[in-house]
């Protein structure tokens, strides 16, 4: 059966918190990331607050009324936060860049795809939903360098790579959206 994508409201994602959370667990517990069940529950927590960022959207993939992946983003304010990786990208990018090409502009938050739904299309039908909307394509995403399959897949997607992670890989990458006017000028690994 094909998953039905859909965009939701903040609310309506929050009231298939079961569904987000064992989601996030089968998408996170494993390599690259192995993180441990407590931070899906973290997770939650933070999406209550999330749901209330100017511009933010969410989209679900449900097989009936159960889900196999859901997709967040919002509006990156204009001034740059300064907490989890934002600082790493700011100092890759540079103060204009960082500002010309990411604030103001749909940041995806997360991404997860249930793993028997993977390779379905699902995870790129839930990125074009949260991008879609956003008449002047200014949409970027931040993940982490190790995480070279889900590089591989938002290339795949039409996404650029606008910083370029570390030689040991312990680094994270900024993508810019197939229609960010900006990512002609992305700077090209050496």
């Amino acid at each position: 059966m094909t998953a039905a994508v859909r965009v939701v409201p903040g609310q309506r994602l929050l009231s298939y918190a079961d569904g987000v959370r064992d989601v996030y667990r089968d998408a996170f517990e494993r390599p690259p990331w192995n993180e441990d069940a407590g931070r899906a529950d973290a997770y939650l927590d933070r999406l209550d607050a999330d749901v209330h960022r100017p511009g933010f959207t969410a989209a679900l993939a449900l097989t009936g009324e159960a889900i196999v992946g859901w997709a967040t983003a919002w509006d990156t304010p204009e001034s740059f936060p300064a907490d989890r990786c934002y600082p790493q990208v700011a100092a890759a990018l540079g103060v204009q860049r960082t500002q010309d090409w990411l604030c103001g502009a749909r940041e995806v938050d997360e991404l997860a795809v249930a793993g028997h739904a993977r390779g379905t299309g699902v995870g790129a039908r839930l990125l074009h939903a949260v991008t879609e909307d956003r008449a002047d394509g200014r949409c970027w995403l931040l993940t982490a360098a190790r995480a070279t399959d889900t590089l591989r897949f938002y290339e795949r997607a039409g996404w650029t790579a606008a910083t370029h992670p570390s030689s040991s890989g312990m680094s994270h990458a900024a993508l810019l959206g197939p229609r960010h006017p900006a990512r002609h000028l992305a700077p090209r690994p050496l």
